[in-house]
């Protein structure tokens, strides 16, 4: 990695960079001969496409600006260091989640071909597409964007074959150009497109890794399929199968089929495995930024007759959608940090917490991705979890139940002499600790506004019905009319139904243990210090999140302020 981008890594497990160019160099030598210089790329796009469908609010007088937009941090592990893949991501999350996105060339190749494996050791592998048209919106009440299924299923060799010829019939001259040229072509099309599209077989059920003991990566903690179980992995604590969530799916791509701009579902750490074909290009905001992303596309994308007064959370909604493909320009004008990677087969790109990403295809391609979490996604998952509530949003994932679970499991084990903790297990487990006592504390507070005068155990855990909020530690509900559940976090009389009988107070039983739990930790110096600072400073850490401080929708400000106050 050049050191303009980012400083040398200084940890002792003495990580390697190296830049992007040389991984790229095998696949665009073959493209330099069509592509000799930059003005090549106006002679040759504009004749294939009409100025007619140009959306005036992007500026496209030029493309100069795909040149401006920095790489991401590039990284090349030692087989050693390759070993267990959430240890090493969480080695070089301090440096890279500031970039929102970072690329890792394997140290280890697969040996069975993704062709192969969803030819022969998937049975009947087909798959359906969906249809993106190849233009930008205005993003008004006339003029969005849907994506489509396609109603026809592939099979992996057919999609190769229509692909293939797709790009053919664009770039008769060279099999494979540039990214840097491809980068130009795909928003000059995108910019001044009408009615082109693309096929892209989307979130297809299923994963390209051998199951081969020959197979070097496919027997690797590396395989996506095992991600999620690891030991250090939290999603391990979900007892259901999640497409994409704790298992992998699939992204099978042709010329400029493209995933528009989203953040993962909870604010969840993502991975995507390359696993063959042409590169895809990527961009991606860092975390820390997401609200200032958000708030250049209310103010730059979005036209006001689509949007409601909730500004940011409108927002997310809309993206949430994942249709919103516009120019990075945008974020470049208005200093929002966006990060670029070409990925070429055989890499992964992280995608971390709370980072908004988008990219294309250059061609056809095979990719492959699944979410994971380690103890240091708890505060994010925190904030996505409120965020959820404020919508109404179902969770796909239990928060407080796999935060409790967490740190149940960590209390017993330290409780043993022989606990040795390393440095990234250490802070994973301060932001475990430090979770779970803002939410004991939150519970507590809440029920001591109600003043219960009994409450009972609960028999499981469920969902709020007025903000979906999973229940995981209490609830609220009558006895009498078997009303729905809430929780404990509403400015309404909780306590007294409309049938006219009271309502009770549903805890789980073990709460006194993790009660217990939860004071211990908080008497370590390291979690009793950052409890100090959030009483002090009292708003988020750096300084995106006061919209939160005057919730009017139901939620009561005791709960709500103190959710957002700390990133």
């Amino acid at each position: 990695m050049e050191s303009r981008i980012i400083p040398e890594v200084t940890n002792p497990t003495n990580m390697k960079r190296t830049s992007p160019v040389k991984a790229t160099n095998a696949f665009t030598l073959c493209g330099m001969e069509a592509v000799a210089d930059k003005n090549s790329f106006s002679q040759s796009t504009a004749k294939d496409v009409s100025p007619k469908g140009k959306v005036e609010k992007f500026d496209f007088r030029d493309l100069e600006w795909t040149d401006k937009i920095p790489d991401c941090p590039v990284y090349r592990p030692s087989k050693m260091e390759f070993e267990d893949p959430l240890i090493y991501l969480q080695n070089i999350a301090p440096e890279a989640s500031k970039y929102g996105i970072c690329k890792i060339i394997s140290p280890i190749n697969a040996s069975v071909p993704a062709s192969v494996v969803l030819k022969k050791e998937t049975r009947n592998f087909k798959f359906e597409t969906y249809v993106q048209p190849l233009r930008l919106a205005q993003w008004n009440m006339n003029d969005k964007v849907s994506f489509l299924r396609r109603g026809r299923k592939y099979t992996y060799r057919d999609f190769e074959i229509k692909a293939n010829k797709v790009y053919a019939r664009r770039f008769s001259n060279s099999s494979c150009n540039p990214p840097a040229y491809m980068e130009k072509v795909f928003w000059h099309e995108m910019a001044h497109g009408q009615k082109g599209t693309v096929e892209y077989g989307v979130n297809v059920d299923g994963s390209a890794f051998s199951c081969d003991p020959n197979d070097q990566l496919g027997k690797s903690k590396w395989n996506l399929k095992n991600i999620s179980r690891l030991h250090n992995s939290i999603l391990r604590l979900v007892d259901r199968v999640i497409p994409g969530i704790t298992d992998p799916m699939l992204y099978i791509g042709m010329l400029f089929g493209m995933f528009a701009w989203h953040v993962e579902d909870h604010y969840l750490y993502s991975i995507n495995y390359h696993h063959s074909g042409a590169p895809k290009t990527w961009y991606g905001v860092p975390g820390h930024a997401a609200l200032q992303f958000e708030r250049v596309v209310h103010d730059n994308v979005y036209s006001r007759d689509i949007l409601s007064a909730n500004e940011e959370d409108n927002v997310f909604e809309i993206i949430q959608e994942k249709t919103t493909m516009f120019p990075p320009s945008i974020l470049l004008q208005h200093n929002v940090p966006v990060y670029k990677a070409v990925q070429m087969p055989g890499e992964f790109v992280i995608t971390f917490p709370r980072a908004y990403h988008a990219g294309f295809s250059h061609g056809f391609n095979c990719g492959e991705a699944v979410n994971f979490a380690t103890g240091d996604w708890f505060p994010m998952g925190a904030l996505a979890s409120q965020r959820y509530a404020l919508l109404n949003k179902i969770p796909i994932i239990p928060y407080e139940e796999l935060l409790c679970n967490e740190a149940m499991l960590l209390f017993k084990s330290l409780k043993k002499e022989n606990s040795s903790t390393s440095f990234e297990d250490s802070a994973s487990q301060r932001s475990v600790k430090f979770s779970f006592v803002r939410l004991i504390r939150l519970h507590k507070q809440a029920l001591q506004c109600l003043k219960p005068s009994s409450t009972s155990p609960t028999q499981e855990p469920i969902g709020c019905c007025l903000c979906k909020r999973d229940c995981y530690l209490a609830y609220i509900m009558c006895n009498c009319c078997c009303s729905d559940p809430i929780c404990l976090f509403h400015e309404i009389d909780l306590l007294n139904c409309s049938c006219g009988d009271k309502c009770t107070i549903f805890l789980r039983g073990d709460i006194s243990a993790m009660e217990d739990a939860a004071q211990k930790f908080e008497q370590e110096e390291e979690i009793s210090l950052e409890l100090q600072k959030e009483t002090e400073f009292g708003d988020d850490m750096f300084q995106q999140s006061s919209k939160y401080s005057s919730i009017n929708d139901g939620f009561s400000p005791y709960c709500e302020v103190r959710f957002e106050s700390k990133l």
